[in-house]
């Protein structure tokens, strides 16, 4: 067990070494995505850093139970509180009913998230599975104080919080300023401008597609209460690592925190896990500026997703990543040398244990560094320039792969096959063209034969009579 493995916590806005809540065991969330549209490849981009943090931490020796919600209800097209419920808008935007939607965009998410190496959840959770947990935790929040009731809403008042800006008050108080942000309105129920609501009733929609009976009324849950109940439900009190996006700090997790630790009485989560933006070059990957870039149109262009987690896999998580076509084709050229190299090894030579261990031990220390992706890539082609025998190499390779998930052995395997299929091929070619050119000299069609000979010169291949008979080989 490696138990110095750290990464930057949001909360403290310092790398910190995981001590988790249990010995040996990490209880992880994931803010899931909500499906009233496709995910692009910014959205991918930070499912695949979490998925190699998922498996860097089980790398070291960690037992791992991961939790995703998938928001099918309750999410407006504003963070604050206002606009339309991004499912309604999904489902008139296409003429079905919200659960059609909800199905329909769920199944295209998780063709994208398995097509990049991800492996699922242990637990996946659609928030219209979880109603009684809501209702109660709003239940408890309002005995205890913490929420009000108005204009036939629940809102959760943070004026009784000693701290409501737990990540960093000064940019949580910019996001918070109407005008800085478009989605941030003012809502005249509010008590303060920085209070949420936990339940809305029909006195906010009439015409909204999923609503439940509830004390307050007929209506349905806020966004930011949908994560604190899922994760309670299948992790308990206390959670180790809350991973999402740099666009869920504020105001989603900060709300989170807000509402989890006033229904709790103690602390929830030790350990926040963002990942920043794929940019690209207009800015911000975003769903509104008009064709969604998903993984599954990438594929169609015919780039292997793999590629795609790989150019993800080559940049740190907090950084901001520039994508471009440019920027892909150059690492399908540098995925393809790497898999060439690796296609070049025999499985032969005697496999050095403690040269696997000590290669293991390093990719270890890349991996507990803040999650460094960008140097276990680097030490992989360490290992490709080892004097170690090439079963060593491959074993190396292998366990590498089992964080980096870029399928690299199937790869090189088929790369071999492919090979050996293109050389029949030519074999085939070569002797027919041989065959042709010997029934022309029979028939003393000298012109002929030349030709044959300069036609296989151009494909590559030099051809040589001998007593033996007609040899060849590529150039």
């Amino acid at each position: 067990m490696n138990n110095n493995f750290r990464i930057y916590n949001t909360a403290s806005r310092q790398v910190e070494t995981i001590v988790p809540n249990e010995a040996g065991k990490i209880a992880m969330y994931t803010c899931g995505p909500t499906v009233y549209h496709y995910a692009h490849i910014g959205n991918i981009r930070t499912y695949i850093m979490q998925d190699a943090l998922v498996k860097a931490l089980e790398y070291v020796g960690y037992d791992v139970k991961r939790v995703m919600n998938i928001t099918d209800v309750g999410h407006l097209s504003s963070d604050g509180d206002t606009g339309e419920d991004k499912m309604v808008k999904g489902a008139q935007r296409e003429n079905k009913t919200v659960m059609e939607i909800a199905k329909y965009y769920t199944d295209a998410f998780f063709n994208d998230f398995d097509a990049v190496g991800n492996k699922r959840p242990d637990v996946i959770e659609p928030a219209t599975n979880c109603i009684p947990e809501f209702i109660h935790m709003v239940e408890v929040l309002l005995e205890k104080g913490y929420a009000y009731l108005a204009g036939g809403n629940v809102y959760f008042d943070t004026s009784k919080l000693d701290d409501y800006y737990v990540f960093s008050s000064a940019v949580e108080k910019e996001a918070l300023q109407i005008g800085v942000r478009d989605d941030v309105e003012a809502d005249d129920n509010k008590k303060n401008a920085t209070d949420f609501v936990l339940w809305f009733t029909k006195s906010k929609f009439e015409d909204q597609a999923l609503k439940w009976d509830s004390p307050w009324g007929v209506g349905y849950p806020g966004w930011h209460i949908e994560c604190s109940c899922i994760s309670m439900k299948h992790l308990g009190e206390y959670m180790d690592i809350h991973c999402g996006g740099v666009d869920n700090i504020f105001p989603h997790h900060t709300n989170e925190i807000a509402q989890s630790e006033a229904y709790l009485g103690h602390k929830w989560c030790n350990y926040w896990f963002h990942s920043n933006h794929l940019n690209d070059q207009s800015g911000k990957m975003s769903k509104s500026k008009g064709a969604v870039l998903t993984v599954s149109v990438l594929k169609d262009k015919g780039y292997n997703p793999l590629v795609y987690r790989f150019f993800c896999l080559q940049s740190h998580y907090r950084k901001p990543l520039v994508f471009s076509y440019e920027n892909l084709d150059n690492t399908v050229a540098a995925y393809n040398k790497l898999v060439k190299k690796i296609a070049e090894l025999k499985n032969d030579g005697t496999k050095d244990d403690a040269v696997v261990a000590a290669y293991h031990d390093k990719f270890a220390d890349c991996i507990t560094d803040d999650l460094n992706t960008s140097n276990a890539i680097t030490l992989l082609y360490e290992v490709l320039k080892d004097g170690c025998s090439d079963a060593t190499k491959l074993a190396v390779i292998a366990d590498f792969d089992r964080v980096l998930s870029l399928d690299l052995i199937n790869a090189a395997t088929a790369s071999k096959e492919e090979a050996t299929e293109v050389d029949s091929e030519l074999e085939a070619y070569v002797l027919d063209a041989i065959a042709r050119r010997a029934n022309a000299k029979k028939a003393k069609d000298f012109a002929t034969a030349d030709a044959i000979r300069d036609e296989l010169l151009n494909k590559g291949i030099e051809i040589k009579d001998t007593r033996e008979g007609v040899q060849w080989k590529k150039l």
